[in-house]
């Protein structure tokens, strides 16, 4: 087995907030109790708290790792402790060879110098001679987009253009393992998929990447593996599917004291086989729901809704919309439903949502969501979110040659 290039072990991080203090005696007596005070390593103090806890993985050389998880969770404290921004309070880290690195906009960007000369800047600082940038800097130039401006001080650049910068000089370095933080979200739909393309390319030629990201799309498409961190819990390592469809599902699912939920399965509906892995483009689903009436839902309309991690909503229909009557729930009564549906969209995870509602809205809509949870994966498709099942019919045709010689 080849040796990582990339390691984090048992890795844990605290930061210490802000001190305040009231008058001078205060600060002079915290200063002079400070040395005395010990603890155990484990312990926080009232201003300290832990980032990360125990955090462990490696990276092979041609192998994608994402970093998934909500806001403060400690996804870009990872980034600058792997780069050496920071240092682990306890356990180690390391990187082996060349690192490409662009973890927040125009960092490392002197913002009074030109774009061509924080180009040379940025490669002396990952260790290339002049001439090994000179060599790259029209490839650099070309991917960036921004030769009309590479002559201006970058302080002048917008956030998309020290993005397309920043990113085209991580890219053209060479390197061994790329580092990179949610930066590309800034960029414009052409350029992200120009740098999702490049990424694949690193892949192929061998090169480690760790990548933190909220697209999930971007994710399940460019990563093996993902870890996924989240403020006071146990990390998760395990593969991108897997990874993907715990952080889709909410902590708690939504629930409502009008009805009992008793069973909600989300099932292949050829074998009714469970969701175990990623699922094609087209896969035939069924929901099967089962719960118990709390409060009268007079006039219920059953809805599902298919909602994306990014908030898209994929889909969202009702049978009673559909011509179907409404239904009158009374308390104590059982529901069951059977949905089925073809999850025709394109990679990525989405959250299953039921919705009763009331069709003449004099009750507020009841929506079950957290309950169930797929991930779709597909290789063949160039971009979008909906699976079209096109067929394609091209064909090439000389009328002049047809006319020269008939058949």
């Amino acid at each position: 087995m080849t040796t990582p290039v990339v390691t984090f072990e048992n890795v844990w991080k605290k930061f210490r907030r802000g001190e305040h203090h009231d008058s001078l005696r205060d600060a002079i007596t915290a200063a002079v109790k400070r040395p005395f005070t010990r603890r155990a390593p484990s312990n926080l103090d009232a201003n300290e708290f832990w980032v990360l806890r125990d955090v462990s993985f490696a990276v092979q050389p041609g192998e994608a790792l994402g970093i998934i998880g909500p806001n403060g969770a400690g996804k870009s404290t990872t980034l600058k402790l792997l780069t050496k921004i920071l240092r682990p309070t306890r356990g180690s880290c390391a990187v082996r060879g060349r690192v490409g690195a662009l973890i927040e906009i125009a960092a490392g960007f002197h913002p009074d110098l030109t774009g061509r000369e924080n180009v040379f800047l940025q490669g002396a600082i990952m260790g290339m001679s002049r001439s090994e940038v000179g060599k790259k800097f029209e490839a650099i130039v070309e991917f960036a987009g921004i030769r009309d401006f590479i002559d201006t001080p970058v302080k002048r650049y917008s956030s998309g253009m020290n993005a397309r910068l920043g990113f085209a000089i991580a890219a053209h370095v060479d390197p061994e393992v790329l580092v990179i933080d949610e930066v590309l979200a800034v960029g414009d739909f052409t350029f992200q998929q120009k740098c999702y393309a490049r990424l694949q390319q690193f892949r192929a030629s061998g090169a480690a990447i760790v990548f933190v990201s909220h697209n999930m799309q971007a994710i399940t498409s460019l990563c093996d593996r993902a870890l996924l961190l989240r403020p006071g819990q146990p990390p998760i390592l395990s593969t991108v599917h897997d990874v993907a469809a715990i952080y889709a599902a909410p902590e708690t699912a939504a629930h409502d004291a009008r009805v009992a939920i008793k069973r909600i399965t989300l099932q292949h509906r050829n074998d009714r086989s469970p969701i175990h892995a990623a699922v094609a483009p087209g896969t035939p689903l069924t929901l099967d729901v089962e719960l118990d009436v709390v409060d009268a839902l007079p006039r219920c309309c059953v809805g599902l809704e298919v909602v994306r991690t990014d908030g898209l909503v994929m889909f969202n229909g009702s049978p009673q919309v559909d011509g179907d009557p409404p239904l009158d729930l009374e308390p104590g009564a059982r529901l069951r439903a059977r949905i089925h549906f073809r999850a025709n969209v394109l990679r990525g995870t989405y959250r299953v949502v039921l919705n009763l509602a009331d069709t003449t809205k004099q009750w507020p809509t009841i929506a079950i969501s957290g309950m169930a949870s797929f991930v779709v994966h597909e290789t063949t498709r160039v971009a979008g979110c909906a699976e079209l099942e096109p067929s394609y019919d091209c064909r090439v045709e000389h009328p002049a040659l047809e006319l020269q010689y008939p058949a």
